[in-house]
């Protein structure tokens, strides 16, 4: 048996706001979008290499303040690439923890967290 990688659902709550965000920051391509024609709550699947998220404006699909760990192989250099794009409201930093070699958290303006984690595997992982 093996299982596929999963992709979660992110709460939104404004679909401008998420593609700044996720796009335009965090550099994630669009890979589909629904909006549906009566107006009714927006959803798309955004990634980047082999993370990939689902951002939802529907109230069923799950509740805002979500957390996510995406792992990742140069966590510094994510870090460089986002702090050199303007963002007045997040500017994160990279920290250590005792379960990981290095994390760094992102919260989007939805208050999802996203914490990219970078570990180092021994020949026994």
């Amino acid at each position: 048996m093996i299982l596929e990688a999963c992709h979660p659902a992110l709460r939104i709550f404004d679909v401008g706001l998420a593609k700044s965000f996720y796009l335009q920051w965090l550099g994630f391509q669009l890979n589909w979008e629904h909006r549906p024609e009566n107006g009714g709550p927006s959803i798309m699947e955004v990634s980047r290499d082999r993370a990939v998220l689902h951002l939802t404006e529907h109230y069923g699909d799950g509740s805002p303040c979500a957390k996510v760990f995406i792992g990742i192989d140069d966590l510094q250099e994510l870090h460089q690439e986002i702090i050199e794009r303007p963002n007045p409201f997040m500017r994160p930093g990279i920290e250590a923890a005792e379960w990981c070699e290095k994390f760094m958290t992102v919260i989007d303006p939805f208050g999802n967290r996203l914490l990219f984690v970078e570990r180092s595997f021994s020949a026994a992982d």
